[in-house]
């Protein structure tokens, strides 16, 4: 999966103006949200726990255009719960994310 966060930076930046703390802010806010669902994947034991974290995960994605997450959770949603693949999956479009903060962190 090619990561492309242009439309998550896009959205990001449309919200925030020309504000950069608030930039950072929201891309924080986001990462952590992303990061809770993925959380709740991990320790999803039923069908119905899996779907509610993978649909949020999704609707958090649809929010802020991040097409690569959107990609993840949609895999998530047609995967048995605990399905490593789809874990993998989401983990590594938010190590991507984590990257990309830690050099703007760097800036």
């Amino acid at each position: 999966m090619a990561f492309n966060h242009g439309a998550l930076d896009a959205t990001l930046a449309a919200a925030a103006g020309d504000d950069a703390a608030l930039l950072r802010e929201l891309r924080s806010a986001f990462i952590d949200s992303a990061a809770k669902q993925l959380d709740l994947l991990k320790r999803a034991r039923c069908d119905g726990n899996w779907h509610v974290a993978a649909m949020r995960l999704k609707g958090l994605a649809a929010s802020f255009h991040a097409e690569d997450l959107l990609q993840a959770a949609e895999i998530a949603l047609h995967a048995a719960p605990g399905e490593p693949m789809a874990i993998r999956e989401v983990e590594a479009v938010l190590n991507r994310f984590h990257r990309t903060r830690a050099r703007e962190g760097q800036r």
